[in-house]
C-alpha cells in the first residue's frame, strides 16, 4: 500500500494514505476563476507525482521540471514485498534519470544489505515489474509502466475517455496485452496482434510505394518484373554463347594493324591504277595521231603555179620526208613501249592486289573468329553487369510477390491467431467468468438489477477485444461508471492472483457527470470492496461532490485523509505556493 507522499520543501503538504478507501478532498474557493491557469488545489498533481515516483519518464513539460519545482526532492513511502518497513522512493526533476531507494531493495554481493541505493531509472522500472507485478520474465507487449497507467489513470492523458485505453493515442493492440495479463489471460497471444498490426501497416506503406511512380521503381509489379527478367535472361544467354565461342588471339593487335596496312596498300594500288589508266588512254591517242607527214602537196602547188622545181629541190623533199618518217616511227616505238610498260604495271598491280586481298581476307577471317583478351574481358564485364541487374530484378520480384501475397498471409495469420485466442479463452473460462461476474455485480450495486451490463472478452480481426458495457443513453456519467467498475474489477482480479499491487488510484474526473446516487453507491462499493480484499482505493474528490454523497447517507469521515486541499490563492494548494502551469 501507499503510505505517504512528501517533499523536502516545507511548504509541500504531505499526503498521508491509509488502508481501505482514501478520500483526498479539495475545497473549491469561490474566488478562484474557472479559467485560472495556476496550479489550483493540486488533485491531479498527486497522480502525476505518484507516476513520477513509480518510474514514469519526465519530459521537459512535466510538472517536476517546472522551474519552481525542478530542485525539489519528492518522496513516496509504500509497502514493498519482502520488507517489514516501508520503502522510501525519492526523485527530483533535475536528476530524473536516477531514483534513491531507502532501504535498498536490491540484494548486493556483500554480507548485508545497503541502507540506501541510488538506482538508474530503467533498473527501478524493472524492479517495479518484478516485485509489484510478478513479471519475472519479459512478456511481449506487457510492461509495468503500462499497467500502472490503468491502475492510476491520468486526466492529462485523456485516460478517462475509454475503459480499455489508458491514454488517447493508445491503440487497442498496445493496451490489451497489459489488460490480458492483469485478468490472467495469455498476454503473449494478445501481443501477437500488435505484430500483425505492424505487418499490416508495413504492407499498406509498401502498396502505396508500389503505386507511386517514383517509389514503384524500388519494388514494382510482379507482371512487369517478370517481363524485364525474361529480357535480361535472353541477354545473358547470348553473352554466354559469345564467351563460349570466343577465341583469344595473342597477336590480335598485330594482325589488326596488318589488316589496316593491307587495306591502305590496296587503296594505294587502286590510286596508282587510276593514274596509269589515264596515261594509257593518252598514249593510245598519241599512237593514233603519230602518222607520216605529207609533203608532196608542194609539188602539186608548184605544178599549178607552173613553176618547175629543180632536181636538187626534189631530192631535199625526199630527205625531209624520210626524216619525218623516221621521227614518227621513233615516236610510235616510244609510245608503244610506254603503253606496254603501263599495261605491265597494271597487270603487276592486279596480281599484287589479288595477293594482298587474299592475305587481308585470311586476317579478317581470323579476327572475326576470335579477338583480343581485352575484348573477352569486356564481354565478361557486360555479362557480370547483366547478371547483377538480373539478381536485383529477382529480389524486386520476391518483394513484389511478398507484397501481393502478404494480404492473404496476413488474413491467414489473423484467422489462426483468432482461433488460438478462442481456444485459450475456452481453457480459461473460469477466469473469464470470474471477471465477468465481478463486473456485473459492481454495476448492479450502482444501478440495480434492471440495467443490463456485461464484460465481453473475445478475439476480433484486429485485437483481443475486451468490452465493458452498461446499457445506457450514452451519457458521460454512465461511461465513467463503466470505467470505474472495469478498473475495480481488473485491480481486484489481478491482486488476488499476485499480478498487481494492492492499490487503485482515481482522479476526481472519474465522477464528472455522475448522478449523486451513483456517486454515493460507487464510494460505498469501493470502500466495501477494498476492505474485503485488503486493498487500498485512493480517489481525489471535490468537497461539493462529496457533500452530495454525504446528503444521501455516505459516511465520509473514516475515509478522508490529510491534508484537505484548497484552491484558495493564499493557501497555495498541495505545493503550498502558486506557480503558473
Amino acid at each position: 500500500m501507499l503510505r505517504t507522499l512528501s517533499a523536502d520543501d516545507l511548504r509541500f503538504k504531505t499526503v498521508r494514505f491509509q488502508e481501505g478507501l482514501n478520500l483526498l478532498v479539495a475545497r473549491r474557493d469561490v474566488g478562484a476563476a474557472q479559467t485560472d491557469s495556476r496550479n489550483g488545489a493540486g488533485k491531479s498533481s498527486v497522480i502525476e507525482l505518484l507516476h513520477f515516483l513509480l518510474g514514469a519518464r519526465a519530459d521537459r513539460n512535466h510538472l517536476v521540471n517546472h522551474k519552481e519545482l525542478r530542485q525539489t526532492v519528492f518522496t513516496l513511502a509504500l509497502d514493498w514485498p519482502g520488507q517489514t518497513t516501508p520503502l522510501d522512493i525519492s526523485r527530483q526533476g533535475s536528476s530524473a534519470s536516477t531514483v534513491l531507494l531507502e532501504p535498498c531493495p536490491i540484494v548486493g554481493d556483500g554480507l548485508f544489505q545497503d541502507r540506501f541505493c541510488r538506482t538508474p531509472l530503467a533498473e527501478w522500472q524493472a524492479l517495479i515489474e518484478s516485485n509489484l507485478f510478478g513479471l519475472s520474465s519479459e512478456i511481449p507487449g506487457v510492461s509495468g509502466r503500462a499497467i500502472l497507467s490503468f491502475l492510476m489513470r491520468k486526466v492529462g492523458d485523456h485516460g478517462f475517455n475509454e475503459a480499455t485505453r489508458s491514454f488517447a493515442r493508445q491503440s487497442e493492440t498496445q493496451a490489451t496485452p497489459n489488460l490480458a495479463y492483469l485478468l490472467g489471460l495469455d498476454a503473449s497471444l494478445a501481443a501477437r496482434y500488435q505484430e500483425l498490426a505492424t505487418r499490416k501497416a508495413a504492407r499498406s506503406q509498401l502498396k502505396k510505394a508500389v503505386n507511386d511512380p517514383a517509389w514503384g521503381k524500388v519494388v514494382g509489379r510482379s507482371g512487369d518484373l517478370r517481363g524485364e527478367i525474361a529480357i535480361r535472361e535472353s541477354r545473358i544467354a547470348d553473352l554466354n554463347r559469345q564467351i563460349k565461342n570466343f577465341q583469344v588471339i595473342p597477336q590480335f593487335e598485330i594482325l589488326k594493324a596488318r589488316a589496316d596496312e593491307l587495306a591502305a596498300l590496296i587503296r594505294e594500288l587502286g590510286d596508282k591504277d587510276v593514274l596509269d589508266r589515264r596515261n594509257l588512254d593518252h598514249l593510245m591517242k598519241s599512237v593514233v595521231d603519230a602518222v607520216d607527214p605529207e609533203v608532196r602537196y608542194l609539188e602539186r602547188v608548184y605544178e599549178d603555179l607552173e613553176i618547175a622545181l629543180p632536181t636538187h629541190i626534189s631530192k631535199r623533199f625526199d630527205e625531209v620526208r624520210a626524216f619525218h618518217a623516221a621521227v614518227v616511227a621513233n615516236r610510235r616505238t616510244y609510245l608503244e613501249q610506254e603503253i606496254k610498260d603501263a599495261r605491265a604495271r597494271l597487270a603487276a598491280r592486279e596480281r599484287e592486289r589479288a595477293r594482298l586481298g587474299d592475305e587481308q581476307s585470311a586476317i579478317l577471317k581470323q579476327l572475326s573468329e576470335g579477338g583480343a583478351l581485352a575484348a573477352l574481358t569486356t564481354l565478361q564485364k557486360a555479362l557480370g553487369q547483366e547478371e547483377a541487374a538480373l539478381g536485383a530484378l529477382r529480389h524486386r520480384l520476391d518483394a513484389a510477390l511478398a507484397v501481393e501475397s502478404s494480404g492473404r498471409e496476413l488474413e491467414s495469420d489473423l484467422l489462426r491467431l483468432s482461433q488460438e485466442v478462442e481456444t485459450d479463452l475456452e481453457e480459461r473460462q473460469a477466469i473469464v467468468s470470474q471477471a465477468t461476474v465481478f463486473f456485473n455485480e459492481c454495476v448492479q450495486r450502482l444501478y440495480g438489477t434492471n440495467r443490463h451490463s456485461y464484460l465481453k472478452i473475445e478475439p476480433s480481426r484486429s485485437s483481443l477485444k475486451i468490452t465493458p458495457k452498461i446499457d445506457s443513453d450514452l451519457s458521460s456519467g454512465i461511461n465513467r461508471m463503466a470505467i470505474f467498475c472495469f478498473d475495480l474489477t481488473v485491480a481486484v482480479i489481478a491482486h488476488r492472483a499476485g499480478r498487481a499491487p494492492d492499490f487503485l488510484v482515481h482522479d476526481s474526473h472519474m465522477f464528472d457527470g455522475v448522478d449523486d446516487r451513483q456517486l454515493t453507491n460507487a464510494l460505498e462499493l469501493a470502500a466495501e470492496t477494498v476492505d474485503a480484499e485488503g486493498m487500498q482505493y485512493i480517489v481525489t474528490i471535490n468537497e461539493d461532490e462529496l457533500a452530495k454523497a454525504e446528503r444521501l447517507g455516505f459516511s465520509s469521515d473514516p475515509h478522508v485523509i490529510e491534508p484537505r486541499l484548497s484552491d484558495a490563492y493564499d493557501e497555495g494548494g498541495l505545493f503550498g505556493f502558486r506557480f503558473d502551469r
